[in-house]
């Protein structure tokens, strides 16, 4: 199957098969006698795995070591499981992040609708998002002790 073939079959672009095939994702296909790429029928489905693993966020050196595995005869199921664990533990750590962060801001919105911007001071950027926004250390800062 030729190159226009396969993108029109697989949704892929020409120039992404061809990116493909130089990341080491797809091998290099065969070459007809006019030098065009002749991709045999399986590539559709290799092609359909690298966008369910793209999709499942993987990225393309997770993706070319589970085909590398099964191109040696290898299951990549394990392989792929320790992957997607991997995935999840980020997740979930990135998750605990944004939670915190938004805990922060909301401390910081509070804070925010109860100031009156014509109470900063000159040194101050903005004491909505300052550490020392609070009257201690407004006096701290005014004494010369911050």
């Amino acid at each position: 199957m030729r190159i226009g073939d396969l993108a029109a079959v697989s949704g892929v672009t020409a120039k992404t098969l061809r990116f493909y095939e130089q990341a080491g994702l797809l091998p290099a296909p065969p070459r007809t006698a006019g030098g065009y790429r002749d991709y045999p029928q399986q590539t559709v489905r290799r092609l359909s795995f690298i966008r369910d693993a793209q999709g499942a966020g993987l990225s393309l050196a997770e993706i070319r070591s589970a085909l590398a595995l099964r191109d040696a005869g290898a299951s990549p199921c394990a392989h792929v499981t320790a992957l997607v664990e991997a995935h999840l533990q980020d997740i979930d750590r990135r998750l605990a992040e944004l939670r915190a962060t938004r805990a922060v801001l909301r401390g910081l919105a509070e804070r925010a609708s109860a100031t009156d911007p014509a109470d900063c001071t000159d040194v101050e950027v903005c004491r909505i998002l300052t550490r020392a926004g609070t009257a201690l250390a407004d006096g701290e800062h005014r004494h010369g002790r911050g």
